[in-house]
C-alpha cells in the first residue's frame, strides 16, 4: 500500500481532467488564451464567484499566481500584510518581494495560523504616514491556512472591511480554496466576498497544473497580462490549462475532489488523537501537523511518506490528504502507526 501523506500534490490528475487535456489535444487550437476554452473559464469563474465583470487569467503555477497577483496590487513601495507563516513568506524564495519590485511583507503574528482583528488594527496603525515608512498595500489571507485551520466567513469579512476601509487592497491565497469551500460549507462567492485579487487553485485538488488569478476590476486585465507576459507564465499552448481549469469547473468537480480530500484528513486527524498524538493546530480541511509519540514516528517513517517539520522526542509532522485517498490508506497509516 502507498501510505503517501507528504502533499496533495503528490496526488494524481483526475480521470476527467486528463481527458478534457486529450481531448483539447487534437487538432490546432490558438494559443496565448485564444482557445475556445478559455472564454468558457471566465464565465464559469464569474458565475461561482458573482463577479459579473471580473477577468481571469491562468497560470502553471501557485507562486506565479501569487506572487503576479500581489504585484498587481501593489507599489513596490507598499506593504503586504499577510501571517508570519503564510505561503508567500516561508516557502515561495522572495518571489512576491521580486514580482512586486521590493514591496515589504509585513509578518503579523496570530494563533492557529489566522491573523486576529486586533493584531490587524495594531499594524495598519503603524503603516504608511511618512515618507521614512512602507505605505498601505495589500492585505494577503490564506484559506485554508498554511497552519491547516480554517477563518470563518464572518472573520474574513471582518479582517476585508478592516483592510479595506484603511485603504488596503485585499487578496486571497486560495491553494486550498476548493477545501475551504468543502469544509465550510459555503459557496464560492461567499468566500471572496471581500477580496479584490484571488488566487483560485487546482493543482492541489486534481488538476495537473493550473492556478487562476482572478481579479475583481476588469481595469487590472491589462496589465495583469503584461506581468503575467513579463513573469514568464503566459503558456503559447494555453489549451492545456484552460481545458483543465474547465473540467475541473464542470459539474462541481472542483467541490467533490476536495470533499474527498476533507473527508479523508479528519479521518486521519482522529485516528492520530485516538494513537496519542497531539493536533498542533485545530485541523479544519485536508492539512493538519500532529506531534507523535516517539514510537508510532519510527514504525512509521519507514513504510510511509510525511514532512518532519520538527525533530523532537514527540516530533511534530505534518500530514496532507488528496482527493484519491481512501479510508484504507488512512487507516493503514494509522495501522502501522499503533504498531
Amino acid at each position: 500500500m502507498n501510505l503517501n501523506f507528504a502533499s496533495d500534490n503528490t496526488g494524481p490528475v483526475h480521470p476527467k481532467i486528463m481527458a478534457a487535456m486529450v481531448e483539447a489535444n487534437a487538432g490546432a487550437a490558438m494559443p496565448y488564451g485564444n482557445d475556445p476554452w478559455m472564454p468558457q473559464v471566465t464565465e464559469r469563474i464569474r458565475t461561482i464567484f458573482d463577479w459579473p465583470e471580473a477577468e481571469v487569467l491562468l497560470v502553471a503555477t501557485g507562486t506565479g499566481a501569487n506572487a503576479l497577483a500581489l504585484a498587481g496590487l501593489v507599489q513596490p513601495w507598499d506593504s503586504i500584510l499577510c501571517h508570519r507563516i503564510a505561503h508567500i513568506e516561508e516557502d515561495e524564495c522572495g518571489a512576491p518581494e521580486f514580482f512586486t519590485g521590493g514591496a515589504k511583507l509585513v509578518l503579523i503574528d496570530g494563533a492557529q495560523g489566522r491573523i486576529g482583528a486586533d493584531a490587524l488594527t495594531a499594524q495598519i496603525s503603524r503603516t504608511g504616514g511618512s515618507v521614512h515608512n512602507v505605505q498601505k498595500g495589500a492585505l494577503s489571507l490564506t484559506n485554508v491556512t498554511e497552519a491547516g485551520t480554517l477563518y470563518s466567513l464572518d472573520q474574513l469579512a471582518e479582517l476585508t472591511t478592516m483592510a479595506r476601509d484603511a485603504g488596503f487592497a485585499t487578496h486571497l491565497d486560495g491553494a486550498r480554496f476548493a477545501n475551504a469551500c468543502a469544509a465550510l460549507d459555503c459557496s464560492a462567492a461567499d468566500m471572496v466576498r471581500g477580496f479584490d485579487m484571488v488566487s483560485f487553485g487546482g493543482t492541489k485538488n486534481g488538476c495537473m497544473g493550473v492556478e487562476a488569478i482572478v481579479m475583481r476590476d476588469p481595469a487590472l486585465h491589462w496589465e495583469m497580462q503584461l506581468r503575467r507576459k513579463r513573469g514568464a507564465q503566459l503558456w503559447s499552448k494555453h489549451r492545456f490549462l484552460s481545458s483543465q481549469m474547465l473540467a475541473y469547473l464542470e459539474d462541481d468537480l472542483w467541490l467533490d475532489t476536495a470533499r474527498a480530500a476533507n473527508a479523508a484528513g479528519q479521518r486521519l486527524a482522529k485516528g492520530l488523537a485516538d494513537i496519542g498524538a497531539v493536533l498542533e493546530w485545530e485541523p479544519g480541511a485536508n492539512l493538519l501537523f500532529a506531534r507523535l509519540p516517539r514510537a508510532a514516528h519510527e514504525r512509521a517513517r519507514a513504510a510511509a511518506k510525511y514532512y518532519v517539520i520538527e525533530e523532537a522526542e514527540t516530533p511534530l509532522c505534518r500530514f496532507v490528504c488528496d482527493y484519491t485517498k481512501t479510508d484504507a490508506e488512512v487507516d493503514g497509516l494509522l495501522d502501522v502507526m499503533a504498531g
